[in-house]
């Protein structure tokens, strides 16, 4: 029998896919330069993040990709031994890991970003001001609760 948005009417099937099909596209371009490097999308989130925030904590990457210690750690890993990242250890605490992007670590981000920036200013263009700002607000809400707070932290609520 075949399934229609009609049969799931209680579902937002369409607005499903138009995830599917947004977050493919997205992820596309980045994902044959990061295979070339022998990287997957872990990589990139760590990279990301790395460069959004230089001097992050390991812990707070831990908290915010919510992955284990041990996942991060064979991501890390490929990436400082790679040359794309280096840890520090922090100059107030010790134990504490920090994180910084080297420049070669700077200039494969911005790879990764230009053809995502390029796909996001497109859509975005295309919107008014208050279109703009009701995708940011929608994407806010997508976030669970408890994890605003740490958008805000990262300043990636700024333009609401």
């Amino acid at each position: 029998m075949n399934s229609t948005l009609a049969d799931h009417a209680d579902l937002p099937l369409d607005i499903m896919g138009l995830f599917f099909f947004a977050y493919r596209d997205f992820t596309g371009d980045a994902d044959a330069l990061l295979e070339r490097q022998g990287f997957g999308r872990a990589h990139h989130r760590v990279l990301y993040f790395v460069n959004l925030r230089p001097g992050m904590p390991v812990a707070d990457l831990l908290d915010i990709l919510k992955i284990t210690k041990q996942s991060l750690a064979r991501v890390l890993r490929q990436l400082i031994d790679h040359n794309y990242v280096e840890q520090r250890t922090g100059a107030s605490d010790r134990r504490q890991r920090l994180l910084y992007a080297t420049d070669k670590g700077r200039h494969f981000f911005a790879e990764l970003s230009a053809n995502q920036a390029t796909r996001i200013d497109a859509s975005m263009a295309a919107l008014s001001a208050e279109g703009a700002a009701e995708v940011r607000r929608f994407l806010v809400g997508m976030v669970t609760p408890q994890d605003r707070p740490t958008l805000e932290r990262l300043r990636l609520t700024d333009k609401l």
